[in-house]
C-alpha cells in the first residue's frame, strides 16, 4: 500500500511539474550530483548555439556499484518550460531516446557510487530548432517514471542584447535594490508586432523564484526593443554567496572549520555563519551560486572525489516565526524544498542542516521565504546591497503569428 501511495505521489508530482514548467531536479534519493553544462567549460549555464559544434554534457551519480539500465529522452518546451505541441520529428534528427552506456565505478571512496554521463547533441541525436528543452532520465524503460530531469536551451541568435545594472531605481537610490536595464537590437531581424510576438525571461543568479516574465518593452524604436526603467526589473541586491571548499579530507579548505572521519564516512563542519544584515557591504569573490566537483591531487574528479556530510549552522536565539529558512544554490538546483530547509535546534540555539555532497567547491546562501510568499529574500540573514555582484540572464523568445513554438532568438548574461 505504501509503495502504491509513493508511486501515485511521484506521478502527481511529475504531472504538476509538466503543467507548471519543467526544471532541473532529481526524483530518486539514490541519485546525486546531477549536472548539465557546456562540455569542458566550468560555471556556464546549459545554453548552446544551434547548428554549431557546441556540446552539452549531462552527468550524475547513482549511490551504489550495482548495475542499472538508464536511458533518456528529450522533449521540446515552450518559453514557460511547459511541453510544446511539436512532434519529435519536428525538433530532433535521429533517435528520440538513447541508452546511457558511459558508466564508471568510484575508486577508493568511502561512499560507493557509479558515475553516468552522456552528451547532447551526439551521433544519434541532433536538434533542428531553437528553444527550451528538457532531458528526462529514467530506468528500465519506465518513461513515465523519470529518476531525474535536466533543462537546457538552444539559441539561434538573431538579436543582440546589451544591458546594465544600477543601484539608482525608481524606488530608492543606491541602497538595497538593483535595476536591470537592457536593449534588444534587432539588426534587421523582422518582427511584425513585438508586443505580441516576443516573450522575455530574466533570472537573477539562475533563480526561479524571483524570475521575471511577460514584460513588455518600454518603447520600440523600430530597430530595437528597449526595457528601461521597468519596475518589474528591480531586484533585491542581496549579498555575495557564502562558500566552502571540501576538496581535501586532510586539509580543511575555505569555509570549513574541520573535517572528521566518523567511520565509515567523512563529515565536514563549516564555520558558523552569522546573521549580519546590518553590516557594511564588502566585496567577496563568488560564482553566484554555482559549484564545481574537485578532488585535490586527482586526475579524475568524476570517480575519485568522495562524498561527505556537510554540516551548516546559523546561530540565532529564536527561530523566524514569520517564514521558513532554506539553503539556496545550484547544488540543489535553486529549489526550496525539505531537503534544504533549515531546522531550528533549540539546544544549540541555531538553524542547522546537513547535506551529503561530493567533494569540490560550493556557493550557498540563506534564503528566507515569508509565510504565504513566493519570492525568497537574502536580506533577512545577510542584508541587501546595491553593490552586490549578481548575474542576470536574459532570454528572448519569439513566436510569430501562425507559428507553433517559441524560438529562442537571443541570450545574454549581464554582470
Amino acid at each position: 500500500m505504501k509503495k502504491n501511495l509513493l508511486f501515485i505521489a511521484l506521478i502527481l508530482n511529475l504531472f504538476v511539474s509538466a503543467q507548471s514548467g519543467y526544471r532541473t531536479q532529481i526524483f530518486n534519493s539514490n541519485i546525486k550530483t546531477l549536472q548539465i553544462g557546456i562540455q569542458n567549460v566550468d560555471f556556464q549555464l546549459p545554453v548552446i548555439n544551434l547548428n554549431t559544434s557546441d556540446v552539452l554534457q549531462v552527468r550524475f551519480d547513482e549511490m551504489s556499484h550495482t548495475a542499472h539500465s538508464y536511458s533518456y529522452k528529450v522533449l521540446h518546451c515552450n518559453a514557460d518550460w511547459t511541453p510544446s505541441n511539436l512532434s519529435t520529428t519536428e525538433y530532433i534528427t535521429g533517435f528520440t531516446t538513447a541508452n546511457i552506456t558511459d558508466v564508471r565505478l568510484s575508486l577508493n571512496t568511502t561512499f560507493l557510487y557509479s558515475h553516468y554521463t552522456f552528451s547532447l547533441p551526439n551521433d544519434e541525436m541532433s536538434f533542428k530548432i531553437s528553444g527550451n528543452y528538457v532531458v528526462l532520465i529514467y530506468e528500465d524503460n519506465l518513461t513515465d517514471k523519470p529518476i531525474a530531469q535536466a533543462c537546457f536551451s538552444i539559441v539561434d541568435p538573431k538579436v543582440n542584447i546589451t544591458g546594465t545594472i544600477r543601484g539608482n531605481t525608481d524606488t530608492e537610490i543606491n541602497e538595497h535594490l538593483q535595476q536591470l536595464d537592457f536593449n534588444v537590437e534587432l539588426n534587421g531581424y523582422s518582427m511584425r508586432d513585438a508586443n505580441s510576438e516576443v516573450k522575455v525571461e530574466v533570472r537573477q543568479n539562475n533563480r526561479i523564484d524571483n524570475q521575471v516574465t511577460d514584460i513588455k518593452p518600454t518603447y520600440f524604436s523600430g530597430s530595437a526593443l528597449n526595457y528601461i526603467n521597468n519596475r518589474a526589473l528591480i531586484f533585491e541586491g542581496g549579498y555575495e554567496y557564502h562558500r566552502f571548499d571540501n576538496s581535501s579530507v586532510y586539509d580543511g579548505g575555505e569555509g570549513i572549520e574541520y573535517i572528521r572521519y566518523n567511520q565509515p564516512h567523512y563529515d565536514a563542519y563549516l564555520y558558523e555563519n552569522k546573521i549580519q544584515n546590518t553590516k557594511a557591504y564588502v566585496t567577496e569573490p563568488d560564482v553566484n551560486g554555482k559549484f564545481i566537483i574537485n578532488l585535490q591531487n586527482s586526475s579524475d574528479n568524476d570517480v575519485e572525489a568522495d562524498y561527505m556530510y556537510v554540516h551548516f549552522k546559523l546561530p540565532t536565539k529564536q527561530p523566524f516565526f514569520d517564514g521558513q529558512l532554506y539553503l539556496g544554490g545550484e547544488f540543489n538546483y535553486n529549489l526550496m524544498n525539505d531537503a534544504v530547509r533549515m531546522k531550528f535546534d533549540g539546544t544549540s540555539e541555531s538553524y542547522v542542516q546537513t547535506e551529503l555532497l561530493k567533494q569540490g567547491g560550493y556557493n550557498y546562501q540563506y534564503w528566507f521565504m515569508p509565510k504565504g510568499g513566493s519570492v525568497a529574500s537574502v536580506a533577512r540573514v545577510d542584508g541587501s546591497y546595491w553593490q552586490t555582484q549578481n548575474e542576470y540572464t536574459i532570454y528572448i523568445y519569439q513566436r510569430a503569428f501562425g507559428e507553433r513554438y517559441d524560438k529562442l532568438i537571443g541570450f545574454k548574461v549581464i554582470q
